[in-house]
């Protein structure tokens, strides 16, 4: 993913690097701390590692997330949220906290439970 050379406004850039139904997702798993592919694959349910790897190229390439590659077989590769990333992932975590008040508003409340947003 680039920067394009033309947008309306800051808004519309950071919707680029966030688009996408997994990018957030990504986002709040590195938010917990470092995870290598194989966590974040364990951890994101319904995510296939080609997608999962597009995204998080997107992500390093708009600088929010890094990664730490490890010598030595097999390869280890660890990723993390950079400044930019975290900073990020606060706006993640008000759109998570607006879906919770909707889910419990429409008795969603047994989902929030079991998935461990509630208790």
């Amino acid at each position: 993913m680039k920067i394009r050379d033309e947008y309306t406004c800051p808004l519309e850039l950071t919707h680029d690097i966030t688009k996408g139904k997994w990018k957030p997702i990504i986002l709040w798993q590195l938010g917990k701390g470092v995870m290598s592919l194989t966590q974040l694959e364990k951890d994101i349910k319904g995510i296939n590692q080609k997608m999962l790897l597009e995204h998080l190229k997107e992500l390093m390439d708009y600088g929010m997330i890094g990664k730490h590659s490890f010598e030595g077989y097999p390869l280890k590769v660890e990723y993390f949220l950079t400044e930019r990333g975290k900073m990020l992932l606060e706006a993640v975590t008000i759109m998570q906290s607006i879906g919770i008040d909707i889910m419990k508003e429409n008795n969603m409340t047994d989902l929030l439970k079991e998935n461990g947003f509630i208790n």
